[in-house]
């Protein structure tokens, strides 16, 4: 059997993978696409890498894999309130594996055209198992979210929950390394920092925790409503606190949260209460928005997005992050969560 080229396998599986787009003049197929960006607006751009061992297990869907590779993309895109436009995909293989390719490539068109994003260029080349994806998006420039907004007395607000994708990683390591006596799609115990937490979990959470690690909804177009709105805005990739913190420090500011608020998922709630706490405010991978509101826009904001955000603490103008507990006891916190080059 022959094996493909690196040219058959793109114009097999990607060439026509995604929509057509008006503002492609010239895409795949080419050394460069042509693309053609609005005259009122800047472009968007983010690149993000996942390897094999270190983003995604060897085991994982596949499908489930190129659904995540370009979601990872599109939730930064959401957090700077951009329109989606185009990607480019950088695809390092170790072998032609046909089936993983049809898999790969099904998982990313969905999304794709779900969003309305064209792929319009990349490469393909032998190697341990890598995917780096670069999104384009439009946003005008005055309306773009950024980092370096939130004011004192701003609002703080979170879409969806958070914590969801970090237990299910928690459980993921669990099942397949050190706890082998635990039955399929069965867990008793989530083990956190070395301490055994009970949580009655059947099949169905199991399944829906595993869903928001595997494919997160980036939230692109609530990033969108809140153009105009939102002071500043990141997307939570990194774990709550670490990313919150990046916010806190372009803006020069602090932050009061308060736990009793953190919107956690019915899910999680059935662990106990200090470890889904702690997975909320330090897990990454949930792909949610964090962002902050003036007092002013708050009851706007919360009726624009009806029941998809909750306000879980203020902008102060102390340092750092500091939580409310129950009995009000306040506690400062660090902004830990996932970097690369401390784990």
């Amino acid at each position: 059997m022959t094996t493909p080229s690196e040219f058959s396998l793109i114009q097999h599986y990607f060439e026509q993978l995604t929509p057509q787009r008006d503002d492609v003049k010239l895409g795949i197929g080419d050394d460069c696409a042509l693309l053609q960006c609005p005259s009122d607006h800047v472009l968007a751009v983010s690149i993000d890498t996942l390897v094999e061992g270190v983003h995604f297990f060897a085991n994982v869907d596949v499908k489930s894999l190129g659904h995540k590779s370009l979601a990872v993309g599109l939730s930064d895109l959401a957090a700077m309130g951009a329109k989606p436009a185009w990607f480019t995909l950088a695809l390092t293989l170790p072998k032609v594996d046909e089936n993983w390719l049809a898999d790969f490539s099904q998982g990313l068109a969905e999304l794709a055209n779900e969003h309305g994003i064209q792929l319009v260029g990349g490469d393909t080349t032998r190697g341990p198992l890598t995917i780096s994806i670069q999104v384009h998006g439009f946003v005008k420039s005055k309306l773009a979210l950024r980092r370096d907004g939130a004011k004192v007395a701003d609002h703080i607000y979170v879409t969806g929950t958070v914590g969801d994708a970090g237990a299910a990683l928690q459980l993921k390591l669990q099942k397949d390394t050190d706890r082998p006596e635990l039955v399929e799609g069965w867990f008793d115990k989530l083990t956190m920092n070395g301490k055994k937490q009970t949580a009655s979990l059947n099949n169905l959470d199991i399944d829906y925790l595993e869903q928001r690690l595997q494919q997160p909804t980036p939230r692109v177009e609530i990033g969108q409503k809140l153009q105009g709105l939102a002071s500043s805005a990141i997307d939570i990739s990194d774990g709550l606190l670490a990313d919150l913190k990046h916010i806190l420090d372009k803006s020069h500011v602090g932050a009061e949260l308060d736990l009793e608020k953190l919107p956690l998922s019915p899910v999680l709630m059935k662990i106990e209460n200090e470890t889904a706490r702690r997975l909320a405010l330090t897990s990454g991978d949930d792909y949610e928005l964090c962002f902050t509101i003036s007092p002013d826009n708050s009851i706007k904001v919360e009726q624009l997005l009806a029941e998809q955000c909750q306000c879980i603490g203020v902008i102060n103008n102390e340092s750092g992050i500091i939580t409310t507990q129950q009995h009000g006891k306040r506690v400062e916190l660090k902004g830990i969560g996932y970097d690369h080059f401390t784990v």
